[in-house]
């Protein structure tokens, strides 16, 4: 799928929308400036299980390290070499995608099964949001989501929708399961581990959770879109539905050939194959990006490509994805300086030392609140595993909480503001391959968010008064 930079419109530039890659600037010089005010600090940490996490306790004051003008840099080149895995993957999706553009398959497949539908598109959409929440709800889709973003985007394409609905329909479907992450190892089980806990227990109050999100979700999504059907002017990317250059791309092929059922036979084989791997072998970025190669030189084989236009296509694939991919680097730069300037255990340290004295509910739903906006800060959910329920946990048995509710309220807060952070590379690769501003996505998500904050906080309270425990 092509990919230009987002909006850039004619309008008058005083009142065009700041670029995500200035706000991210801009929060990258809030956090620097940060660094010289809030005092530095660090727990003591232990890696017995190949993981860094913190000592609970152990907090102590460190040497100031605020960040200089020489910092501030090179934190972006850091932010780069450490965000290279995400960078290189979406690159390499740009590229795979270009070729399998260049064979009509997945839009062909899809005007195929909008046909066999007979244009039902809400059942199509809530059929495709679902499969990709389960997908999320067993941790199999939180960095793969990237690769079928340019799908959604055909759908809202054939469908006469926007940008904001493709990913939309992709990306909240798969987050609406990855938020609760009832079998995810990474998130769950991480967290139940670090806290004593039977891994993947409680998942029968995590399920009703699910249902609960992700019918909020299919109905939000449901009404933007008949919204934006009936009068296409109230889309948030308002006359624009699409960059140009996705409009300006070939016609959907109206017929279902042979060969785009091997193509898409191919690609399907490959995905499974990845799944696979994720589950069995323990693979992860550098495994996917080196499966789009495989994607792209077998369609390119099926197709009959030759060596020359291959690498065209897919060196133009990649070019398309540059300002998606640059941006993960930038998001990334924040965490580095924040991280280099010893305050993040600070920040934690200090909620910990507020949310003590307070009554059960309360101290829940604060280490919940704390878990949403420290979320901001580290979209890693094992990163923020590490860190946060080595001292959650333990600070959960003082006040008369259940280890459980703590790794909810870790659970939720890691979970739900995923879906606008935008130190979150997953996020702003997402919505910049389908040329959603984040100004414009955050507009369109928000009362989503709001939504799932309530569920979240309702759910959390239950859970408190029922005391969930272990199982």
């Amino acid at each position: 799928m092509k990919r230009t930079e987002p909006d850039t419109p004619t309008v008058d530039k005083k009142k065009s929308l700041p670029d995500s890659y200035v706000l991210l600037f801009a929060m990258l010089i809030i956090a620097a400036v940060a660094t010289w005010f809030v005092p530095a600090g660090s727990f003591e940490r232990t890696s017995d299980s190949g993981v860094a996490m913190v000592i609970p306790d152990s907090y102590s004051s460190v040497p100031a390290n605020p960040t200089t003008l020489y910092d501030f840099f090179m934190s972006i080149q850091s932010g780069l070499i450490g965000s290279a895995g995400i960078i290189f993957l979406v690159l390499t999706i740009g590229g795979a995608f270009a070729v399998l553009d260049h064979t009509g398959a997945i839009q062909a497949g899809i005007m195929q099964l909008i046909k066999r539908t007979r244009s039902k598109k809400y059942a199509l959409i809530v059929a495709v949001s679902t499969v990709f929440s389960i997908a999320g709800f067993i941790g199999a889709l939180q960095t793969a989501v990237i690769a079928f973003i340019p799908i959604g985007i055909i759908i809202a394409r054939a469908f006469k929708l926007d940008a904001v609905a493709g990913v939309a329909i992709i990306y909240l479907g798969a987050y609406a399961g990855y938020t609760i992450g009832g079998l995810d190892p990474i998130t769950t089980g991480f967290g139940q581990e670090i806290a004593g806990l039977p891994i993947f227990s409680g998942l029968w109050f995590r399920s009703i959770v699910y249902v609960a999100i992700l019918i909020s979700t299919i109905l939000y999504l449901c009404r933007y879109i008949s919204r934006i059907s009936k009068d296409q002017g109230r889309s948030v990317l308002g006359s624009t539905p699409f960059p140009t250059d996705v409009d300006a791309n070939t016609s959907i092929p109206e017929v279902f050939t042979r060969r785009h059922k091997i193509v898409l036979g191919y690609f399907t084989l490959c995905m499974a194959g990845y799944l696979v791997g994720v589950f069995k072998l323990g693979w992860g970025l550098n495994e996917m990006a080196g499966l789009f190669l495989v994607i792209s030189l077998g369609t390119a084989l099926i197709e009959r490509i030759s060596a020359n236009h291959y690498v065209h296509l897919f060196v133009k694939g990649a070019q398309s994805m540059l300002y998606a991919a640059l941006i993960v680097g930038l998001a990334r730069a924040i965490v580095v300086v924040l991280e280099d300037a010893y305050v993040l255990d600070t920040i934690v340290n200090s909620i910990a030392v507020l949310l003590e004295p307070m009554p059960r509910i309360l101290a829940a739903l604060g280490m919940y609140v704390f878990n949403l906006g420290f979320n901001i800060i580290i979209s890693s959910a094992s990163g923020q595993a590490a860190i946060v329920v080595p001292v959650m946990a333990p600070l959960a048995d003082t006040i008369g909480l259940t280890r459980q509710v703590a790794v909810l309220a870790y659970n939720f807060g890691d979970g739900f503001t995923n879906i606008i952070t935008p130190t979150s590379g997953i996020l702003m690769a997402s919505i910049a391959i389908g040329g959603v501003p984040w100004i414009k996505w955050l507009k369109f998500v928000m009362p989503l968010l709001c939504i799932w904050i309530a569920i979240g906080a309702v759910a959390l309270s239950v859970a408190v008064m029922i005391d969930l425990g272990p199982f």
